[in-house]
């Protein structure tokens, strides 16, 4: 049986690298021995993707992409198809667990500066990662024709026309594909959802991986294992990512699922911040739901949307802020200047404005649930403003940052 299993492998090594890749990007793939905890969230952001993949597959067998159909058909999944109650919310949870996983993921990339030369190339593929999550996330949540889902689609539609210039109103036809909300816009948004956007997300995922694997990890002390090689050419600090990390992040799943199957089971609706009530009410055009918000991984950025006043009657202003807070991450590699990658090295000043942000955006966060009001305006304005100071703030904190020494070799405490 070896030998058959050996003559197999070698016949297919003839024909497609197999062995190589494996040996590539796991057995021989040298990972620094320091990883942390925050280097779980890579490998569970490739977990949900999965997850969702599988899940949006299944869902399809029984879902309807018909303005007429859509909403009793994920009714039919939830009470008659077996487990199916079960699949949707699999894939509801997993779409904010997905990122949930991705901003921890890139708080990490934050800390430790994973966006430093050499690594800006991966920094920018998980942007884009990000972008394309950001839109599989829209095109996804009209598809249940619920209220909620209908007449958030109608403000972030709406968004689009306040392109100046006479763009804008095309602009919002041609994404809706009628004059309104309507089935046509529910067959394109489903075709995105299911079909493009996934293609274009796993590319960059797989684009992602080679260019991570191709440079190197990063690791908590900032240091370039690949500096210091031992006779053989492997690097002293580094071990085999299989079977040590990937044994390793078992435990990340195992954990993590525990959390993802206790959500499912007993909160799935997350008190309406995962699936809001009005979504169990089909989509009425005549009646506007009390208060429209988007789900909690776009509400800091409708936050920043509704802090800037209109101009002329038109939001163009608070669109274009929105964006740009989006927009300047990709630049982040270019904006910190400092030799120093990881927060373990870096001074004070780094440390309180990083603390900043993260404060910054998770308060935009929850002002994004909430109803207008002058109050909470105006704290969007504060908050909005202190998370663009950040970035104003790592172009100056280099020139007079205390840093202490960074190691010739990485640490293990």
């Amino acid at each position: 049986m070896n030998k058959m299993l050996a003559a197999l492998l070698e016949w297919v090594d003839a024909r497609f690298p197999l062995t190589k890749m494996w040996k590539e990007h796991l057995s021989e793939y040298y990972a620094p021995k320091n990883f942390n905890f925050w280097y779980f969230f890579g490998s569970l952001a490739l977990l949900v993707l999965v997850i969702q993949i599988v899940t949006g597959i299944l869902l399809t067998m029984n879902y309807k992409p018909d303005a007429e159909l859509a909403f009793g058909s994920v009714e039919y999944i939830m009470r008659d198809v077996e487990w199916g109650w079960f699949i949707r919310y699999m894939h509801s949870t997993g779409a904010s667990a997905f990122f949930a996983v991705v901003y921890l993921h890139m708080f990490r990339g934050l800390m430790y500066g994973s966006f430093k030369k050499p690594r800006e190339l991966i920094w920018i593929f998980g942007m884009l990662i990000y972008l394309a999550l950001m839109a599989e996330a829209f095109f996804g949540y009209l598809l249940p024709w619920g209220q909620m889902s209908y007449w958030g689609a109608q403000v972030i539609v709406n968004l689009f026309a306040a392109v100046p210039f006479g763009i804008g109103e095309p602009l919002s036809e041609w994404i809706r594909g009628d004059y309104v909300i309507s089935d046509a816009t529910l067959n394109r948004f489903f075709a995105f959802h299911v079909i493009a956007i996934p293609f274009v997300l796993v590319g960059l995922v797989v684009a992602h991986i080679i260019a991570l694997h191709e440079v190197g990890s990063n690791n908590p002390d900032g240091v370039e294992i690949k500096k210091h090689k031992g006779p053989d050419g492997i690097p002293l600090d580094g071990i085999p990512f299989h079977p040590y990390y990937t044994v390793k992040d078992i435990v990340g799943v195992v954990v993590f699922l525990m959390f993802f199957f206790a959500i499912v089971f007993f909160a799935p609706e997350m008190g309406g911040y995962f699936i809001e009530a009005a979504n169990f009410e089909p989509a009425d055009p005549l009646k506007t739901p009390e208060h429209i918000a988007p789900v909690w991984y776009f509400t800091p950025y409708y936050a920043m949307l509704r802090a800037v006043p209109p101009m002329l009657g038109s939001q163009f202003p608070g669109v274009i802020v929105m964006g740009a807070a989006v927009v300047i991450l990709f630049f982040l590699p270019w904006i910190d200047r400092s030799p120093v990658k990881s927060i373990r090295y870096r001074g004070n000043c780094y440390k309180i404005a990083l603390a900043v942000f993260v404060i910054s955006f998770i308060i935009l966060g929850w002002l994004g649930t909430q109803p207008v009001s002058d109050v909470k305006t105006l704290l969007a304005q504060i908050f909005t403003s202190a998370y663009f100071a950040f970035f104003v703030a790592l172009w100056f904190i280099p020139k007079f940052e205390n840093t202490k020494p960074v190691p010739d070799r990485v640490t293990t405490k």
